[in-house]
């Protein structure tokens, strides 16, 4: 008898669908098993249109996030300054010892101050996020300006305002600039494939061709 291909074992009369499972008597069908659910995984429906970090996450990924660019833009000024002051006569163990001060204490100096930088913010946004029951781009806005006027309000009225200002147009900018970064990457990693693809056809026939 001939093998066809792309037969349904469920309607092939000569054969039958074999279950690994028949002999242990479960109480849950095993095709239940393989199917996953596509539903939202909350336990009411409203907390499934919601969907934002929390305010423990939050806290977690802007004062992390905060420290470690801190960390790294002072790591790189004070490499910077480590190079600038070198003299005629150092060793090369000198200059290695100078650049690893430098950097590590820049580096730590930045990442503190941007870290609680990152700490008040992420605790006002989702202070306002718990109030206004609105997670956008004014939310953040509103926490930029909140966190600038606090970190600034030792300064006086004037200077709490500046920053204030300050701070709500820059987190404005960056939920704004976010979300066209993520449409252009997009937009790139298409444009990358197609080329790679490309270049692959183009290689591919140019072998073939190749006397």
């Amino acid at each position: 008898m001939a093998h066809r291909r792309g037969s349904d074992p469920e309607t092939e009369p000569n054969t039958r669908l074999y279950n690994p499972y028949q002999d242990l008597n479960l109480q849950v069908p095993i095709t239940n098993l393989y199917k996953l659910p596509t539903s939202p995984e909350f336990l009411f429906p409203e907390e499934s249109l919601h969907q934002r970090r929390s305010w423990g996450e939050n806290l977690t990924f802007y004062t992390g996030s905060a420290y470690l660019g801190g960390s790294v833009s002072g790591a790189a000024v004070g490499l910077f300054s480590a190079l600038k002051n070198f003299e005629q006569g150092d060793t090369l163990k000198l200059k290695i010892n100078r650049i690893l001060n430098s950097s590590g204490h820049t580096g730590r100096t930045w990442g503190n101050r941007i870290g609680v930088v990152g700490l008040i913010y992420a605790g006002l946004e989702s202070g306002v996020v718990a109030v206004t029951d609105r997670d956008d781009v004014w939310s953040s806005v509103a926490a930029g300006l909140a966190t600038g006027a606090v970190c600034r309000a030792a300064r006086g009225v004037r200077s709490a305002a500046v920053a204030g200002a300050l701070g709500g147009l820059a987190a404005g900018a960056v939920v704004a600039g976010k979300q066209h970064v993520f449409l252009w990457s997009h937009a790139v990693a298409y444009w990358l494939s197609f080329l790679l693809r490309s270049g692959i056809k183009v290689l591919a026939l140019t072998m073939v061709l190749k006397p």
